[in-house]
């Protein structure tokens, strides 16, 4: 399955790793925001998210380097690359 298609079926969690001052200036509605510097401190709180997880940022590549780690700890977990893009995704779904 990809990215669009859990998206559009409703079956995701977002969770934006930008910085909180990044979120702020606007994201995903709904999203949760756990800063990649951070993501380490909340392996526990992801777990408990619904799976599977949506991770976005700016460009994607810090998604890309919390995609890798959050995969490593048994979370199931997509990178969904930039918010932009994934909240076009969230768009569609109605």
């Amino acid at each position: 399955m990809n990215v669009q298609d859990i998206i559009l079926e409703g079956k995701a969690t977002v969770v934006d790793v930008r910085s909180r001052m990044e979120f702020m200036g606007g994201h995903v509605a709904d999203s949760q925001n756990v800063p990649l510097d951070e993501i380490n401190q909340h392996i526990d709180e992801l777990k408990a998210m619904a799976q599977p997880l949506v991770l976005v940022c700016a460009s994607g590549n810090r998604s890309g380097m919390a995609h890798h780690f959050l995969s490593a700890q048994g979370i199931e977990c997509y990178n969904g690359g930039s918010w932009l893009d994934v909240n076009y995704m969230m768009a569609q779904k109605v």
